[in-house]
């Protein structure tokens, strides 16, 4: 993957929170999540446009052929705008997946549209348990004729209920692999799954004998899951941080414009503690997501360790930042017309997104007994 100069990406970033400012504004955000879809497609095209949709597409089948670093930076800015979008189902991890699984073919039909914009993909991995691992599993394959026929179900999908295709993993009879199915397919049934963050869309896929289309994957099916989990939580950490960041910076300038007993609050003792203690949040997230996509871009020795690490540190730490900004704010943090719970709620359903920050606690100290 090509990588880009610190200051291109800075520029990229930068680029994309002028879009997102314009066009994803609050009003924008709250207009979008109520919608069936929960993403504005004109949004979309022109994110599309810039290049980010095929960011970590290869150059030959239309992308950027960027990496971690440029994905974690441009997830700061969709984080902070709290932008609602298939971008982390299609443009991370449907497109990891194809590049990790190696089938040129499947790469070849599938991987321009999505750099493009124009054909939406996520991935279907987990069963209700959502423990994200093969164990976890529900989907079984069999084989049909020249083809494949698909059983079970598949819960928490990302963007479900719109993706043109998903991207299956099911146990079949040699093992795990990986599988393509239409949306419209025969004996697919999906039902969306409720959300606490409205600006997310998950959906429970059920299985029923539908027809799919067998990878051709040059590796171990897993190694290719792991692959794309391990780009999404770089991108999703990315998020957080960038989230915590827009939150931190929302909550000082309430703390210096409202006057309470003749003074702004924020000239209070208290409450410039509590504004530490976010500051200190929000830089630990920024150091942990851009230190894991370092690793994961450089194939690093720490590089579970770091993404691991990112995982909870920053699912923690925007979990931290807007619960404490809700109280700095006050009773008006607690309206819906306010949106301090907007981000409490993003921060809420990311921490369980793909997995809970035990579950990567613990990865995180298996990863550094592995390197001892």
């Amino acid at each position: 993957m090509a990588s880009l100069s610190p200051e291109e990406r800075t520029a990229l970033r930068d680029g994309f929170a002028r879009l997102l400012a314009d066009r994803c504004t609050e009003k924008d955000v709250r207009r979008t999540m109520e919608t069936a879809s929960g993403y504005d497609p004109a949004l979309w095209g022109q994110i599309a446009a810039m290049g980010v949709t095929g960011l970590l597409v290869d150059e030959a089948h239309g992308g950027a052929g960027a990496g971690p670093l440029e994905l974690e930076a441009v997830m700061e800015a969709a984080g902070a705008a709290l932008l609602g979008s298939p971008l982390l189902s299609s443009a991370v991890l449907a497109a990891t997946l194809l590049a990790a699984a190696g089938d040129e073919a499947a790469k070849a039909r599938l991987l321009p549209g999505i750099a493009d914009g124009s054909l939406i993909a996520t991935l279907a991995l987990t069963g209700d348990a959502g423990t994200w691992t093969p164990e976890g599993m529900a989907v079984t394959a069999a084989p049909a004729g020249n083809g494949w026929t698909l059983d079970g179900h598949a819960s928490f999908v990302t963007d479900g209920q719109t993706a043109d295709r998903v991207l299956v993993a099911a146990n079949g009879p040699g093992g795990l692999a990986l599988f393509e199915v239409e949306r419209e397919a025969s004996g697919l049934d999906t039902a969306a799954l409720p959300t606490f963050d409205h600006t997310l869309r998950m959906a429970r896929l059920t299985f029923d004998k539908v027809a799919a289309q067998k990878l051709d994957a040059t590796g171990p099916a897993w190694d290719a899951v792991q692959a794309a989990l391990n780009m999404g939580l770089v991108a999703l950490a990315g998020e957080q941080a960038g989230g915590a960041r827009r939150v931190l910076e929302m909550t000082v300038d309430y703390a210096k414009s409202r006057i309470q007993f003749g003074r702004p609050i924020g000239s209070f003792q208290a409450i410039k503690h509590m504004a530490a203690d976010l500051l200190l949040e929000s830089e630990s997230a920024t150091s942990a997501a851009r230190n894991a996509a370092r690793a994961l871009a450089e194939n690093a020795p720490d590089a579970k360790a770091a993404i691991a690490l990112a995982a909870f540190a920053c699912a923690d730490a925007y979990a931290t930042t807007t619960a404490t900004a809700i109280q700095m704010h006050g009773g008006i943090a607690f309206t819906w017309d306010h949106p301090a719970h907007l981000y409490l709620r993003r921060a809420r359903a990311g921490a369980q997104l793909f997995g809970n920050s035990n579950h990567y606690r613990e990865r995180y100290l298996q990863a550094l007994e592995a390197q001892a």
